[in-house]
């Protein structure tokens, strides 16, 4: 069987050329359905889930096909949900940029804002921005949509899920000129299917695998812990894995939780809203490039982090409902790779934690462990409904 290249979807040869030299050789699968109609200049509505391979499905026709901008004046658009998103949109799309001289811009709140209409002033064609910051440099006058030829709304089910719909529907008013609008989200029902409704033309529709699969890719394990040991566990998992997200329900838990596992000899940063952002861009950088091997994150933080490689997942609090176990645990098993889910179970959480398995329609044994146990050196290999057996 051949594979697909990205030459046979029309990706122009000095892009293909960049692809190549960063290791990227062929097409995952939202890229390969969705590429060609970017690229023909038709309205895109992608659904697959985070991880999937989304932002170069749309970063490569936006590159190929924009124009030069005046200053203040972008062509090109993607709306984002978080400060996180934005900076790795931009940082991955860069390569491919340069090489067409196109510059991008991520703006965002909690950054200097003068940096960013500096920026604009001396000709931007890219701009990856969060609803709020956009829409300042709009009300200032330091940006117009006027020119924008190309629009992104990337992961709209979460901009929705943070309240951002309004916000981007008043910029979406204001891009008024004729356009090719693309949009990528793991649903398309609700307040998304409305936005595809008003906002895009005649779209082309693609869908990959669901949530269902990309639970099926991971392993799950549900482990009983003592209050006294359960940061020890913690420890024994993290220190015998690659990389570790660890999920906190809230930001005094994720900072008290990262001082515990400093003091346990683990190299640990926390992210969370109430951080600088120059902090949380450290914090996601150090766990990007290896520097830390855990990165303790609040749930609405962790929706910008878009990190490879994460091959656990630790719900250190275990998730108040099943769509936040989903979002959470999405955050391993990216672009197919496979990954481990470990929940921490306290006794008093134990009842929550088996409502939640039934919901998510998941039959896992909820298995006692300490710190000292040598399964936990292995959870991959580990297989707990076999023991159960």
């Amino acid at each position: 069987m051949t594979t697909t290249q990205f030459a046979d979807l029309g990706v122009d040869q000095d892009l293909v050329d960049v692809l190549t030299e960063r290791g990227i050789t062929a097409p995952f699968e939202i890229q390969a359905l969705t590429i060609p109609d970017g690229l023909a200049g038709r309205d895109v509505c992608g659904r697959a889930k985070t991880g999937s391979g989304k932002t170069l499905a749309f970063g490569i026709p936006l590159v190929q096909l924009l124009p030069k901008a005046r200053p203040g004046r972008p062509t090109g658009l993607a709306l984002v949900p978080t400060r996180e998103l934005a900076v790795q949109v931009a940082r991955e799309l860069e390569p491919l940029a340069a090489k067409r001289g196109i510059r991008t811009l991520a703006v965002y709140g909690g950054a200097p804002i003068e940096k960013q209409i500096s920026a604009l002033a001396r000709g931007v064609e890219f701009v990856v921005a969060t609803p709020g910051r956009m829409i300042d440099l709009i009300d200032r006058g330091e940006l117009s949509v006027a020119d924008v030829e190309r629009v992104v709304i990337d992961e709209a089910d979460r901009m929705a899920d943070m309240g951002f719909m309004p916000q981007v529907e008043w910029i979406l008013r204001r891009v008024d000129r004729n356009h090719q609008t693309l949009l990528f989200s793991a649903t398309l029902d609700g307040m998304v299917g409305g936005l595809i409704k008003r906002y895009q033309n005649d779209p082309v529709m693609h869908e990959i695998a669901g949530r269902e699969a990309t639970v099926a890719e991971m392993e799950h394990r549900f482990l009983a812990v003592h209050e006294m040991d359960r940061v020890r566990v913690a420890v024994a998992i993290i220190n015998s894995s690659n990389r570790t997200l660890v999920f906190s329900r809230t930001k005094w838990g994720a900072d008290k939780l990262t001082g515990k596992l400093i003091d346990e000899g683990v190299k640990a940063a926390a992210i969370h809203g109430n951080l600088r952002q120059s902090q949380r861009e450290k914090a996601l950088a150090d766990f990007s490039n290896g520097r830390i091997q855990a990165l303790v994150a609040t749930d609405v933080a962790a929706r910008g982090i878009h990190v490879d490689d994460v091959d656990v997942v630790i719900h250190y609090d275990p998730p108040s409902d099943a769509k936040t176990y989903l979002h959470r645990s999405g955050r391993t098993a990216r672009a197919g790779e496979s990954g481990v889910v470990v929940s921490l179970i306290l006794w008093n959480e134990e009842l929550e934690v088996r409502k939640l398995l039934r919901r998510l329609g998941m039959k896992v044994p909820i298995v006692a462990v300490f710190s000292n146990d040598k399964r936990l050196l292995d959870l991959q290999a580990w297989d707990p409904a076999k023991e159960a057996a």
